[in-house]
């Protein structure tokens, strides 16, 4: 009984190292079928009533869902999220928005996330790398 305790728990830790080193600071977003990765910097949020949030010091965890090019973002500091977003490849390596314009995008690489998103009134923005 003990063997195969031993054997589980070697097996529980090599799962464990694969995930961890599965979502490196190298992973690229726009070739991956799973992407996952927190990006640091400034993040800001105003709902344009009593709530004004900004930080220089948040974050945003970025994942991929299922559909390949749509986007999920997860703020710090009490930041209601970003779910749903749907991306386009433009150029190397660079995921922006679908239906970006100059008031309103979300642009991602491996190393930068940058936002500035208008929607019911509501103000997100960042400027983080990671």
């Amino acid at each position: 009984m003990k063997k195969a305790i031993r054997i589980l728990g070697l097996f529980m830790l090599i799962v464990a190292a694969v995930s961890f080193s599965s979502c490196s600071k190298d992973d690229d977003p726009t070739n991956n079928d799973f992407f996952a990765g927190t990006y640091k910097g400034k993040v800001s949020y105003n709902d344009g009533g009593s709530t004004n949030i900004s930080t220089d010091n948040g974050s945003v965890f970025v994942t991929k869902i299922a559909s390949g090019t749509k986007y999920n973002f997860s703020f710090s500091n009490s930041i209601p999220d970003l779910n749903g977003i749907e991306f386009e490849n433009k150029g190397d390596n660079t995921l922006v928005m679908v239906g970006s314009t100059a008031t309103s995008y979300i642009r991602i690489d491996n190393n930068e996330l940058k936002i500035l998103y208008l929607k019911d009134g509501k103000t997100w923005t960042a400027n983080c790398t990671r």
